[in-house]
């Protein structure tokens, strides 16, 4: 019975609206219907798969809808979670987009995994990573190294 794979996480919102426009604009999803529940919030995701799920901060009766999160929870960032991941690709346009709309990301490469990784911060502080595999150099798009980063003792 192993998992396959993630269906979604739940980022609750100090600004939904705000959060939406990023996870649309700047990381390409979309809208996917969402059931009727008794608080706003928005399913975005990519060719209709669920992805992250938008709920509001500091609304009433939140302890009844969301089981995870304490008080305050959607201005004190992601708690124990580091960061989310997602698979992209065309490493070179996303990060010409990302400039475009003027977010600020960090690049890493990982070259003995082809991996090229962007690290952007969501308008709540949790920290998306943008995986591209199979990129066999970084060409001008930069990244820190991270053979070069120093090892814990």
């Amino acid at each position: 019975m192993p998992l396959t794979a993630i269906n979604h996480y739940l980022i609750r919102s100090e600004d939904l609206e705000q959060s939406r426009a990023f996870y649309e604009d700047v990381l390409g999803m979309s809208q996917i219907p969402r059931p009727d529940f008794p608080f706003p919030g928005y399913w975005l995701g990519v060719s209709g798969a669920a992805q992250v799920h938008l709920a509001p901060g500091g609304i009433e009766n939140a302890p009844l809808y969301f089981l995870g999160s304490p008080p305050g929870v959607a201005t004190q960032h992601s708690g124990v979670i580091d960061h989310v991941a997602f698979l992209a690709s065309e490493p070179k346009n996303f990060v010409e987009h990302l400039k475009e709309k003027g977010v600020a990301f960090r690049p890493r490469y990982l070259a003995e995994s082809n991996l090229f990784q962007l690290f952007v911060q969501d308008p709540d502080g949790v920290t998306v990573e943008i995986n591209f595999f199979d990129v066999d150099s970084t060409a001008d798009w930069g990244g820190e190294d991270y053979k070069a980063l120093p090892k814990v003792s």
